[in-house]
């Protein structure tokens, strides 16, 4: 089984193929707001790498958010046409679920900008804090391992080997029944980020 897996929520570009339990080719660049630019070429890239044709592959996995409101739908978009047309199986999983990969005590930040943070917390495949936008100020990191932007709470930025990540979290992607009715998830501040 071939999976192309795809992140384009912040700010990577990552392309993976997994066959199996194997990565046998990726692709990781920051590029930030640039991702839909070389997005086609980074997948040109890794199916040269991996001597694949494109047509071989039988899913996709891609992250749903939560992260930048164009970054989330470029993966998703590219992800959503290609199963419908091709009829192969699309798999999701959370940016932040991802960037933990099953990590135990890791607390993942990403600037959500205007002094927030998107925050998830995870013990293994155990969710501890859903997904949420939090203000920075409220981020209690003690006791996690931060991951992610860690400098949005005086530490240094931790980022994962994404591609990595896709192949430790097999066992969480979701599959998508029905493609059309996929959406990005992009959190609202829950209620106790008003009070």
């Amino acid at each position: 089984m071939l999976t192309l897996c795809i992140d384009t929520a912040y700010k990577y570009l990552t392309c993976a193929l997994i066959r199996d339990d194997e990565i046998i080719a990726s692709y990781s660049k920051e590029c930030f707001k640039r991702q839909s630019e070389m997005v086609f070429s980074a997948l040109e890239e890794i199916f040269d790498q991996a001597k694949v044709a494109r047509d071989s592959i039988d899913s996709l996995c891609i992250t749903k958010g939560p992260g930048s409101y164009t970054g989330v739908r470029i993966a998703m978009s590219l992800a959503k046409t290609y199963c419908e047309v091709a009829h192969k199986d699309l798999y999701v999983i959370s940016t932040l679920k991802l960037y933990a990969a099953g990590k135990k005590k890791a607390m993942v930040l990403m600037d959500a900008r205007a002094k927030r943070a998107y925050v998830g917390v995870y013990d293994g495949n155990k969710t501890l804090l859903p997904d949420c936008a939090m203000e920075i100020e409220k981020i209690n990191h003690e006791d996690y391992e931060v991951l992610g932007d860690g400098s949005l709470v005086g530490l240094i930025d931790n980022w994962p080997s994404i591609p990595q990540c896709f192949l430790a979290c097999r066992n969480e992607w979701e599959k998508v029944e029905d493609i059309a009715y996929l959406v990005p998830e992009y959190l609202k501040e829950s209620e106790s980020y008003y009070r």
